[in-house]
């Protein structure tokens, strides 16, 4: 099959001509083939930290609502995300992933959905953010490991400064989860020791965790510096502002992995809703709960793309850290839309809007 594009991002490169895949085996054919198409193929766009998205909310919504959301980030140029579960009881996680569970199964259309991010319930009360403290517990490996026997978790959200945070950071790298250091009073040195026990990324740099200092690192200073951590960057530009960005992606190249934070209000109609009994609203495209602290993101993951290349981020870059770096340190296949590559791929018009999305070679959503 022909993409019927005018060019492609292969080996992050901008090549004239056409893709052709293989939609029996999902992956890249050819490129560089002689046509008269429009667009650009790119490697599709992947999540670390998708709450919710086009009105649905993951930890929660019926397991026939998956579909509603994954198709709309399919139109916004993912091919894979994380489903993430918050602020919730013990029982109640180990519903959302039961939930989960069936429906990976299922395989429902729109992007791929990876296991779980649990962002908590082993976080400090100290940079809560916009969770709920009460959700919150000590880190226990046996409570953890219930949560894990619930359904597929691939990645954990802790504080590893908490009394027998180190300990749960080697227990579940040890068993194959992503650990990522998240709403923490940690400082450089616990960070580091972190890293050393397994941590592997930082969620949502310079949001809800202990500020960099320049004699107090914190996690951000080491994050930047530790050459194992990966950095997670909410690029809605609002969260950080486009220098820090900038600064962020030079302190750390090829090591920013690009999340939107989305809830479900992102690509859907703004509006409020309560969330444990506290109301969020969005105005002038901001979630925000009343006493003015961010509750997650409204933009899609294109739109964190776009962003990116605005403030003056090269396209190769940009793809890269929506998707590339997110692959890497999931242990994903690359894909480069090399001939063999998987065929996880968005066609971009000039604007970088998309227009059609396929998922191991297989059209999931289109214009």
């Amino acid at each position: 099959m022909r993409l019927g594009v005018a060019c492609a991002l292969v080996d992050g490169e901008l090549r004239p001509g056409d893709v052709e895949v293989d939609p029996s085996i999902g992956t890249i054919v050819a490129t560089g083939l002689p046509g008269s198409g429009r667009g650009t193929a790119v490697p599709g766009l992947v999540d670390l930290q998708v709450n919710g998205f086009a009105g649905v909310e993951f930890r929660n919504c019926e397991p026939e609502r998956y579909e509603q959301a994954t198709v709309a980030l399919a139109a916004h140029g993912a091919t894979a995300i994380q489903p993430t579960f918050f602020s919730q009881s013990i029982e109640a996680y180990e519903r959302s992933l039961a939930v989960l569970a069936q429906v990976r199964s299922d395989a429902p259309r729109g992007c791929r959905l990876l296991p779980a991010h649990l962002e908590g319930p082993f976080m400090s009360p100290t940079w809560h953010g916009a969770h709920w403290i009460d959700t919150f517990h000590d880190p226990d490996v046996a409570l953890a490991d219930r949560l894990l026997a619930a359904g597929p978790v691939g990645f954990v959200t802790l504080a590893p400064e908490l009394s027998g945070g180190l300990e749960l950071v080697a227990h579940l790298a040890g068993r194959g989860v992503v650990v990522s250091i998240g709403h923490s009073d940690a400082t450089a040195a616990q960070t580091r020791a972190a890293a050393a026990a397994g941590a592997g990324h930082l969620t949502h740099c310079w949001n809800a965790h202990r500020r960099l200092a320049s004699r107090d690192p914190g996690p951000a200073g080491a994050a930047l510096s530790a050459e194992q951590l990966v950095v997670g960057l909410i690029g809605d530009l609002v969260h950080v502002e486009p220098e820090v960005v900038l600064l962020t992606l030079r302190a750390a190249p090829g090591r920013v992995a690009v999340t939107t934070d989305a809830i479900p209000y992102a690509g859907a109609e703004a509006g409020e809703w309560r969330e444990h009994g506290r109301r969020v609203r969005v105005v002038d495209g901001v979630a925000r709960l009343d006493d003015g602290t961010i509750a997650g993101g409204i933009a899609a993951p294109d739109d964190c793309l776009r962003n990116l290349v605005s403030i003056g981020v090269d396209l190769a870059t940009a793809v890269d850290v929506c998707g590339g770096v997110q692959r890497r340190l999931l242990g994903l296949a690359e894909v480069r839309l090399r001939p063999g590559d998987p065929a996880d791929l968005v066609v971009l018009d000039d604007a970088l809007v998309p227009t059609r999305t396929l998922v191991a070679g297989e059209e999931h959503w289109a214009a």
